[in-house]
């Protein structure tokens, strides 16, 4: 029983990390551009994660039972995919690093359940990553980046004839809105993720025996079918929120202002966009990736500026750790795993 509430607490904790990981996502470019403050910007952030993270439960199922055979995941799995992603994502925001923790959550369980399963690669669904994760990987920074541009491109044609101080007052606004609707966007994609890993420790250890005694105030753990509880919504949502308002300073920086500067209008720009494509995703049950989103959607903004205002060595930085992301995520886990079945602790 510990253990459960070990491998719990654990989702929980690479839930915390995972909000101040991305909080950039939400409120880079709001502070870049000096709309907000970083604290004003956190806290809207915060509080449109928690109510986006109690929305809808696609992306949880994908998470939960999508990706990897089920029948090949235990306690121990789940446990050591959580700890893979969270040393990925503890190095890359080490380094200020905008990488993705959904892929690094995906990349752990999938190498953690092939080591499980030893060494047998069938036990990843393959469909289900190709569809759910792999194209989505590929078309949603790709869609942010030329919607960004295009919606950047007609704003800029529209209202040429204003003056500069009335634009960036304008949307100096309505960036605000963009940033409450990208936190809530990123709330219905990436909360729902861990919400997925805890509904599967729930159903894993039920059909595992380990719940058979449970008293009764703890009767709400037993899962005999995988599905997402409230209270598992609800502790999901606070602890992206809390994780939100810790701030995720050095990852701003790279986002906000070390890739392009930005004005208001191109902040509201690349919110708007990266927020429609995520809630869009979110929808079919597709767990992509915020950062990459919203990354290549203020790549899009700053090419209307022209090509060389994008400091592309930055954003040569942040590729390299996307690639690498899925696979050293799925490593780590993977050894970890063999490391405690050496110990003899499977």
């Amino acid at each position: 029983m510990l253990f459960i509430f070990l491998v719990i607490l654990v989702a929980l904790i690479f839930e915390l990390i995972n909000g101040f990981h991305d909080a950039a996502n939400s409120i880079a470019t709001v502070v870049s551009t000096k709309v907000l403050t970083p604290t004003q910007g956190i806290v809207i952030a915060a509080i449109f994660e928690l109510i986006g993270a109690l929305t809808g439960t696609a992306v949880a199922t994908t998470i939960g039972k999508g990706l990897v055979d089920i029948h090949f995941v235990t306690l121990t799995t789940i446990l050591c995919g959580l700890i893979g992603g969270i040393i990925w994502n503890l190095l890359t925001w080490w380094l200020g690093l905008p990488s993705s923790s959904s892929h690094a959550l995906m990349g752990g369980l999938c190498g953690a359940a092939v080591a499980s399963a030893g060494g047998d690669w069938s036990v990843i669904k393959f469909e289900g990553m190709r569809n759910k994760v792999l194209i989505p990987m590929i078309t949603s920074p790709i869609a942010g980046f030329f919607i960004a541009f295009t919606v950047m491109g007609l704003l800029l044609w529209s209202l040429r004839s204003l003056r500069p101080q009335t634009i960036n007052r304008t949307f100096g606004k309505l960036q605000i809105a963009a940033a409450a609707f990208m936190g809530f966007s990123h709330g219905t994609n990436d909360a729902q993720k861990t919400m997925g890993v805890i509904a599967l420790t729930l159903f894993t250890a039920t059909n595992s025996g380990a719940f058979n005694d449970l008293p009764r105030e703890l009767q709400f753990l037993h899962t005999p079918k995988f599905e997402v509880a409230t209270w598992i919504k609800v502790i999901c949502a606070v602890t992206m929120a809390i994780g939100t308002a810790m701030g995720g300073w050095r990852i701003i920086q790279t986002l906000g202002k070390h890739m392009v500067r930005l004005q208001p209008i191109h902040g509201f720009a690349a919110q708007a966009t990266a927020a429609t494509v995520i809630a869009t995703a979110s929808h079919f049950g597709m767990p992509i990736s915020t950062t990459h989103t919203i990354t290549t959607s203020i790549m899009g903004v700053g090419a209307t500026k022209r090509f060389s205002a994008i400091k592309w060595g930055v954003v040569g930085r942040i590729v390299f750790a996307w690639i690498l992301t899925l696979p050293t995520s799925a490593l780590l886990a993977y050894l970890v795993l063999r490391f405690l079945k050496y110990c003899g602790m499977n």
